[in-house]
């Protein structure tokens, strides 16, 4: 059996910027032994998988798969209109585990309608994280969580930028992503952003579409406006317009593009 795979960088309209992902669509599911394999050769943060049959969409990560990926979303509706299998103005619903999520083609976008998270303020701080973070207790402005991960802005965009977290030692306490965040010095951004998950083996994710659902939440509230800009500031950066929809759900809005095509040959026995 020969897969069609591809490698799309999304959140960015420039070649080797923003978040790669891997794509694979085929006619029916893959097993998740195999699609798991996959991801694992792929080694980027995550793969998606598109079942044509039933339009379920899976994610995984070079060592688990997860519920929700912003990233891997867009970056499959690219290749869906790439491909000539969406066209410019239709919606494309997907089936996944954070239930249906749909992607309007636009003609240079794709925007993304995802379930809002709600964020958890009521929890303790964890020192030993903050200190393996590397940030300091009076640099915390707030500590929360959403979706069993840790949620924390600190007080300015160069302690942000500064951040050099011990993944190893992250990595020997019990954790699922951690989420940092700070004002924008920036007339044109609202906030800026750092996500690290050692322990599905992403280090530090490019551009994290799943994490500017809770971001929009925060900030929206915190600066009282709905529709705002973020800039992830990883290695690699991306950029993604966001927007707090009224029926508890937020739109993320951002370009991708294809930076490998190729064919996985894959024996029988590896299915």
């Amino acid at each position: 059996m020969e897969l069609d795979i591809y490698q799309v960088d999304s959140f960015t309209d420039e070649a080797f910027k923003g978040n790669p992902a891997g794509v694979c669509i085929t006619r029916s599911a893959l097993s998740e032994p195999l699609m798991l394999a996959i991801a694992a050769e792929m080694a980027v943060s995550e793969t998606a998988f598109l079942s044509l049959s039933d339009m379920r969409l899976r994610w995984f990560t070079p060592q688990a798969e997860v519920k929700l990926c912003g990233h891997g979303t867009l970056a499959v509706a690219h290749i869906l209109k790439e491909n000539g299998q969406v066209t410019t103005g239709e919606t494309v619903r997907f089936e996944t585990l954070s239930g249906t999520l749909t992607a309007l083609i636009n003609e240079s976008t794709v925007e993304l309608d995802f379930p809002s998270p709600e964020i958890q303020f009521d929890v303790s701080r964890c020192q030993r994280l903050l200190d393996n973070l590397g940030i300091k207790s009076h640099q915390v402005v707030s500590f929360s969580r959403f979706d069993s991960k840790v949620f924390i802005e600190v007080d300015s965009e160069q302690t942000l930028l500064n951040l050099q977290p011990n993944f190893e030692a992250m990595k020997q306490a019990e954790g699922r992503g951690v989420l940092v965040t700070s004002r924008s010095t920036s007339s044109r951004l609202d906030f800026v952003s750092r996500y690290f998950a050692p322990w599905v083996g992403v280090n530090e994710d490019p551009v994290t579409g799943s994490a500017h659902c809770a971001l929009t939440v925060y900030w929206s509230e915190k600066l009282g406006k709905f529709t705002l800009q973020g800039y992830q500031a990883s290695e690699r950066g991306g950029y993604v317009t966001t927007e707090l929809l009224p029926n508890g759900r937020t739109k993320l809005i951002g370009s991708a593009v294809t930076v490998l095509k190729g064919v996985m040959p894959i024996s029988v026995e590896d299915d």
